[in-house]
């Protein structure tokens, strides 16, 4: 067990209990066992008389559900104090809290509820993504994460990386909480000029990271990397609290006036939400420079996470507009000139799903694309898991035109199709409700369908996805799946719809991408089977395209 020292009994004036350890570090993790539902117990780990982690966790006394790894490799060689403060007067199980060298990986993907296309948590809670960067040669995602629960918490921010937006594979925590307070989202960028001096000229430019330090000091902060494993912060917060709750700072670079833009979400004291802009030449004094006013109280327009681009209207680089987005990515086009954002369009919609929020995307895209991840609140919070909620398939944003004006559209990145595994095609026929179904033969548990649809006389077209019925009104043009509703227009009579079904849900893309919608639902693993149908009339299926998909979970 690595422990050394006598255990301490320390009442409070609550009655409450602390229990400590002194441990030797010689290994690189700390095992705490965790039981789903267990009473929460503060933990902390002091070094001297520094504490240099701390938490909060539902820890088993004896028979626990999985098993929580706290890094402690940079103290080795080193003795640490554990404290546990019990309020249940019960002991702790400091015998299950062994030191290890090696993560016990052999369950992890491989669960029953465990999304199979979605980025999700090895362990432990999941939300925002944060600082979607390129960086050496690797996407990096981050993303809020508390290590030691299945529920919101504690949080940290969690490191993946990946060389092709599909398969992902964790790197530990890169942000902890800190005496100015738990670590919400933000972004990162690659600081290519050195303007912060903080790398090693221009032949060798940091990540930078920026970041809330929320329920305390409610400041903005900075962190660096030159190697995308170890992160630094400034001792110094870059921006001063504006409101309790101005949080999630996202940085980009604006090469027409030679400067950084922050964009932070600050909250009035009479519920009025806005999008805040500073200007900065060094990353590391910011001037106020504009802000935009969204809704107020429930109205959630340009509340949260904000995302800020510049994108190609209908591929054409001598037409760009700006977009300005919130969590529920509600969205407003515009102009930019370095300080001030002008709306020409505002509270537009482009995902009309269920769940997805706080999406990001990635800055310093190699190939100049705008591609996005947003957080999906999977139900995957079951028993004794380890893990809980999910990430969207990565998609690549763009502006077109259509008969409404300029539209923000979403399509499934390319890299997704190297998932495809076996391929099911179907040639031109009519749909009918006498005719036997054309998918019969189609079995998946994790797959792609594309079709194309054209309604004729139908009224009503449905798709039976392992259970789940979509149903379509033609004349009202209504998407209804699981109570969830979409207008999703005819395009030249047509109805094109791309899907990608997971154990935890599907992501249907409409119209080339017009209309989004993610619906988080937990299919029954018996049920494999699809179908396509009419009511009412024919409709002819002009093209049908079905993929089962292989797990990123597996080897490249």
């Amino acid at each position: 067990m690595f422990f050394v020292g006598m255990m301490a009994f320390v009442s409070n004036i609550n009655g409450q209990t602390t229990e400590s350890q002194t441990l030797y570090a010689n290994h690189r993790y700390l095992k705490i066992p965790v039981k789903n539902g267990a009473p929460k117990r503060d933990i902390e780990l002091w070094l001297n008389n520094e504490k240099v982690r701390w938490f909060d966790v539902e820890l088993a006394d004896s028979l626990y559900d999985w098993i929580a790894y706290l890094d402690i490799e940079k103290w080795k060689g080193q003795s640490l104090k554990l404290s546990v403060f019990n309020s249940n007067k019960q002991r702790v199980g400091f015998n299950l809290m062994e030191q290890t060298d090696l993560q016990d990986d052999n369950r992890i993907y491989a669960e029953n509820g465990r999304g199979q296309i979605h980025f999700s948590a090895k362990r432990g809670w999941l939300n925002d993504p944060n600082g979607l960067v390129f960086f050496k040669g690797k996407y990096h995602l981050f993303f809020q994460h508390n290590p030691y629960g299945t529920n919101w918490g504690n949080m940290h921010w969690g490191h993946a990386v990946s060389t092709d937006l599909i398969h992902w594979k964790e790197s530990g925590e890169a942000l902890y909480p800190d005496e100015s307070g738990v670590m919400f989202s933000g972004g990162a960028v690659v600081d290519t000029k050195n303007s912060a001096g903080l790398g090693g000229g221009i032949s060798a430019p940091p990540m930078v990271l920026f970041y809330t330090a929320a329920e305390k000091s409610w400041k903005q902060g900075l962190a660096y990397t030159l190697d995308g494993k170890e992160f630094k912060k400034l001792s110094n917060h870059i921006l001063d609290k504006i409101s309790t709750g101005n949080r999630d700072p996202k940085v980009i670079w604006h090469e027409p006036s030679k400067h950084w833009v922050l964009i932070l979400y600050v909250e009035g004291e009479d519920g009025q939400h806005s999008m805040h802009l500073f200007t900065s030449r060094d990353m590391k004094t910011w001037a106020f420079a504009s802000k935009v006013d969204g809704g107020k109280g429930n109205d959630r327009y340009l509340f949260e996470c904000p995302e800020f681009f510049e994108l190609a209207v209908d591929n054409n680089p001598k037409q760009k507009k700006w977009v300005l987005t919130g969590a529920n990515s509600q969205y407003a086009i515009g102009s930019f000139d370095g300080k001030k954002f002008i709306p020409e369009a505002e509270r537009l919609f482009s995902q009309y799903g269920r769940d997805y929020y706080a999406a990001q995307t990635f800055s310093n895209e190699p190939q100049g694309r705008r591609v996005e991840i947003g957080w999906w609140r999977t139900h995957t919070n079951h028993g004794p898991a380890a893990f809980n909620q999910s990430m969207s398939i990565p998609m690549e944003l763009k502006l077109k035109t259509t008969s409404s004006g300029i539209r923000l559209f979403r399509e499934p990145v390319v890299e997704l199709q190297k998932l495809r595994k076996n391929k099911y095609h179907l040639d031109r026929n009519t749909i009918h409700p006498e005719k036997p179904d054309q998918l019969q033969h189609f079995t998946a548990e994790v797959a792609e369908l594309n079709l194309l649809i054209r309604p004729n006389s139908a009224k009503n077209i449905q798709i039976n996805v392992r259970g789940l019925v979509m149903n379509y009104n033609v004349v009202t043009e209504e998407m209804v799946i699981d109570n969830v509703r979409a207008i999703v227009p005819l395009r030249d009579e047509k109805l094109m719809l791309r899907l990608f079904v997971d154990r935890t849900g599907l992501e249907l893309f409409a119209q080339n991408g017009e209309i989004y919608m993610p619906i988080n639902y937990n299919f029954d693993r018996n049920n494999l089977q699809y179908a396509i149908g009419v009511l009412n009339g024919q409709a002819m299926l002009e093209q049908a395209e079905l993929y089962t998909l292989k797990s990123i979970w597996s080897e490249e």
